[in-house]
C-alpha cells in the first residue's frame, strides 16, 4: 500500500473510530432530526455535562458535527448528514446477520426433530 492510500484509509478509520461509541451514535442519530443544544443532549443521555462535551468534541474533531455558540448555549448540527447513509448500511448488515442466525437456529431445530 502506498503512502497516499495509507493516509486515506487512516482518515477513514479516524472517522469510524469517532463513531464507534453507542453514545456518539445516539448523538449523531438525534442530530439527524435537527440541531440540539448541549443541555438537550445531556438530558436525553443522562450523563454529566463534561462527558457529553467530550463526546461532542470527538465528533467535532472528526468533522461529523459542527457547533454554533449563541449567547451562553452551544448548538450542534450534523456537518455531513450523509453519515446517515452509513447508518442505513449498518442496519442492513445487522438485519442480514439476524436473518442468517435465525436460519441457522431454524435449520438446527428441524434437524433435531
Amino acid at each position: 500500500m502506498d503512502r497516499k492510500s495509507r493516509d486515506v484509509f487512516a482518515a477513514r478509520a479516524a472517522i469510524m473510530k469517532a463513531l464507534a461509541h453507542p453514545t456518539r451514535l445516539f448523538i449523531v442519530d438525534e442530530l439527524s432530526r435537527g440541531e440540539r443544544c448541549v443541555r438537550e443532549i445531556q438530558t436525553m443521555i443522562g450523563d454529566d455535562l463534561s462527558t457529553i462535551s467530550k463526546h461532542l468534541s470527538v465528533l467535532r474533531g472528526a468533522g461529523i458535527v459542527r457547533d454554533e455558540k449563541r449567547g451562553t448555549q452551544v448548538f450542534y448540527t450534523l456537518s455531513r448528514p450523509c453519515v446517515m447513509n452509513f447508518f442505513s448500511c449498518i442496519e442492513k448488515i445487522i438485519h442480514d446477520q439476524a436473518r442468517e442466525r435465525l436460519s441457522l437456529v431454524g435449520g438446527g431445530r428441524r434437524g433435531q426433530e
